[in-house]
């Protein structure tokens, strides 16, 4: 059983208080190891005179730009075909197995196609404009 101590005495057993003193020691070093990393890296980050120039004109920017284009137009073209495609050809079917698989088609055409593919591309620009450092700079 504790015992509990008043508040102006010491504590009878000294291995209340080292026990506390050894968290505080143990958890302290692993702190300190995680922060080193992002003091280094946000300091060397800080100290670039204007990154987004030098990214912008980078082959990766160039890349993830030709990325959207395909998402933004791509998608939604062929989502679009695959859907408007599945529903002409539903009436034309005569198994009813072959119609739910058009109905599946063309459920997914609409899904991927029209609401997915521009979502994903604002939510990727998004990222790209107010996370990577020289994003904003872009106009992605």
């Amino acid at each position: 059983m504790c015992a509990q101590v008043p508040s102006g005495a010491t504590p009878a057993n000294t291995d209340e208080s080292t026990s506390a003193i050894r968290i505080i020691h143990r958890s302290i070093g692993p702190i300190l190891l995680a922060l080193l990393p992002l003091i280094l890296f946000v300091g060397t980050a800080a100290a670039q005179s204007d990154p987004g120039s030098a990214f912008c004109d980078s082959n990766m920017a160039d890349t993830i730009q030709n990325i959207f284009t395909i998402i933004q137009f791509g998608g939604p073209l062929i989502g679009g075909v695959l859907a408007l495609g599945a529903t002409v050809a539903i009436p034309f079917t005569r198994r009813s197995d072959w119609k739910k698989e058009m109905k599946s088609v063309r459920n997914q055409g609409l899904l991927w196609g029209v609401i997915v593919a521009p979502l994903g591309t604002e939510i990727v620009q998004f990222i790209l404009n107010n996370i990577v450092v020289g994003g904003t700079s872009c106009g992605f």
